[in-house]
């Protein structure tokens, strides 16, 4: 018998070899297993690169920083009756307290402009939350207390990197710095400004090329306006573009000029050098203070004081050279905010702790003080909305159509618009239910009830496609035994049918809450995309949800909010599949073998 086998076997592999028929249907074979890997290769880098780049937006969102500074609770300003009424204390000018806290530790900041920069290091919420701590806590009035402020968005960011660090230079010389009319004198013994130097000037390269490919761009525009010229129909047309034509080469030769320029100064390794915003920032800390530098030789600097410098540098060997990464220019925080900042971490005034506020707090306009808990709050009201409607109203629909209904034109019309209804884009559920709901019957707008009404018609459609299959997949014996028995068809359908399709009925039901969960076009329509601060307390109060909450902070400016976009489309794909787990698990516990 195994030998029969063999040959017929070595037969099929003679007959592949010599049949082309059998050698094009293997190798189709081949390459539909082919494509399948790659299809499955494809999908898993995809999914893989979304959720790397949400978790990479999500880890800095997680943290956020704090400024430990000493606060003196002056009685004069917080309660100068001395009654402890806390109305009284919460009224109190606690934002003028965090102000003077900020001069006493920096006491050399004393510009305007340098007091406004000062004063963003920490939030704008960071005053409230002090007033309500001492009003929580009366008998703090008076003391002096080590209080943690929160960071600004931008203090946060540079904590995290996300504007450059600075990098440290190797340094052998002994330092002197001579103050000349407030103007400092910085000079070493060694030329450990030389590396500077060179870095400095390569980037002045990078900018003298970035210009030349501006002024090429101007020189397109020259020649495109100079042949539309040519080309022009009338004299007023020509000229027109002629004098476009000759502005855009005036920016040319502007952009060249200034490329030249500043090859002209990167030349060579030696000379000094200005620098601006444009170029690296460059700072030198000694003594416990900070020195910008705003020329640059490969020996000697001349710089400004950004904190306090001690009186008399001469030969000191304990002094640090700092390059930041990128140009003032090109970030948020300023060059004295970055000094003050590094003198805080010296004294160990900065700390990172877990960010707790992004899951308990609701919505803000500060990126620091923004968080979910609204719009989850809010989500949890609608999608109760949803499941209240879809569900019932899903199931008995099913029920009548798979049960009761008689098959006839009428049938067959209602079961073609429920299938044709899945496939509506959700957005034209949300016109429905701007123009209906909101337009005639006055429901709510931009709360839990007319997003949840909404959602629920957009879900309607899933839930009934899904307990009809579940309906039908329940064996016709089921219903003949109970019918033999006595039973009427309303007790068979509700006492034996249905609990047979419940877990089926279930996991269609929680898909489509699912889906329902991450729409966001329909609810936009009918204006939950307000900005609301307040948690909803009830399906009538306004709110936002997740989604809407993803793709509004997806459009603010500051860039704090980008890692408050990730963090928020990671605890929406958490709900998701959460949400898909549990049907599956429904699925596999309940399913049954007919």
């Amino acid at each position: 018998m195994s030998d029969t086998a063999a040959n017929t076997h070595g037969a099929l592999i003679g007959a592949e070899k010599t049949n082309p028929r059998l050698r094009k249907r293997r190798n189709a074979v081949i390459r539909l297993q082919a494509y399948g890997l790659i299809a499955i290769g494809l999908s898993f880098f995809a999914l893989v690169a979304l959720l790397s780049s949400v978790v990479i937006q999500t880890a800095s969102a997680l943290k956020e920083t704090y400024l430990t500074m000493p606060v003196h609770l002056d009685p004069a300003v917080i309660d100068p009756d001395g009654t402890g009424d806390q109305k009284k204390i919460l009224r109190a000018d606690f934002g003028g307290l965090t102000k003077d806290t900020l001069k006493q530790q920096f006491p050399t900041v004393n510009k305007r402009k340098q007091r406004r920069e000062l004063y963003d290091l920490v939030s704008g919420g960071a005053s409230f939350e002090l007033a309500e701590m001492v009003s929580n806590d009366p008998s703090l009035v008076g003391q002096t207390i080590d209080y943690r402020f929160l960071a600004s968005d931008v203090t946060d960011l540079y904590i995290k990197g996300s504007y450059g660090k600075l990098q440290p230079k190797d340094t052998s010389g002994l330092l002197s710095v001579v103050d000349l009319d407030g103007s400092l004198v910085i000079s070493t013994s060694a030329n450990d400004f030389a590396a500077a130097l060179t870095e400095v000037k390569k980037h002045l390269i990078t900018d003298a090329q970035r210009l030349r490919r501006s002024a090429a761009l101007q020189n397109n525009g020259v020649e495109v306006f100079a042949r539309r010229a040519k080309n022009a129909d009338t004299e007023e047309e020509r000229e027109k573009l002629t004098a476009l034509s000759a502005a855009r080469a005036t920016e040319r030769d502007r952009l060249i000029a200034e490329a030249e320029a500043l090859e002209a100064r990167a030349g060579g390794s030696k000379g000094a050098e200005d620098l601006g915003r444009e170029n690296l920032s460059l700072f030198i800390r000694v003594g416990g203070g900070w020195i910008k530098l705003t020329r640059l030789d490969t020996a000697q600097a001349e710089g400004i004081a950004l904190t306090t410098v001690p009186e008399t540098v001469e030969n000191e060997k304990d002094w640090d050279f700092f390059v930041s990464e990128l140009p003032e220019a090109s970030r948020k925080v300023s060059d004295l905010s970055i000094a003050l900042i590094e003198d805080l971490r010296a004294r160990d005034a900065v700390e990172q702790v877990f960010n707790w506020r992004f899951f308990t707090s609701s919505d803000s306009r500060e990126p620091e003080l923004a968080g979910i808990w609204g719009a989850t709050v809010g989500s949890f009201w609608t999608m109760l909305v949803t499941f209240s409607l879809a569900f019932p109203i899903g199931v008995m629909a099913a029920i009548y159509l798979e049960e009761f209904a008689p098959k006839n034109r009428f049938t067959d019309f209602v079961e073609v618009n429920i299938n044709n209804l899945a496939a509506v884009p959700s957005i034209v559920f949300g016109l429905l239910g701007l123009a209906v709901f909101l337009g005639v019957f006055g429901v709510p707008r931009s709360s839990p009830l007319a997003g949840g009404i909404v959602l629920a018609l957009m879900t309607l459609p899933t839930i009934i496609i899904a307990a009809r299959a579940a309906i039908k997949a329940v064996p016709p014996s089921i219903r003949d035994a109970a019918l033999g028995v006595g039973a009427s068809k309303l007790q068979a359908t509700f006492h034996h049918v249905l609990p047979l399709a419940m877990p089926g009925i279930l996991t269609g039901t929680i898909i489509g809450m699912a889906q329902a969960l991450g729409e966001t076009a329909p609810l936009i329509m009918i204006g939950m995309v307000a900005f609301i601060v307040d948690i909803p307390g009830g399906i009538t109060d306004s709110a936002s949800v997740l989604p809407v909450q993803v793709f509004r902070w997806s459009d603010f400016p500051e860039r704090a909010f980008q890692a408050k976009t990730g963090a928020a489309i990671a605890v929406l794909l958490f709900f998701l599949v959460v949400m898909n787990a549990v049907a599956i698990v429904l699925r596999r516990r309940f399913e049954r073998r007919w």
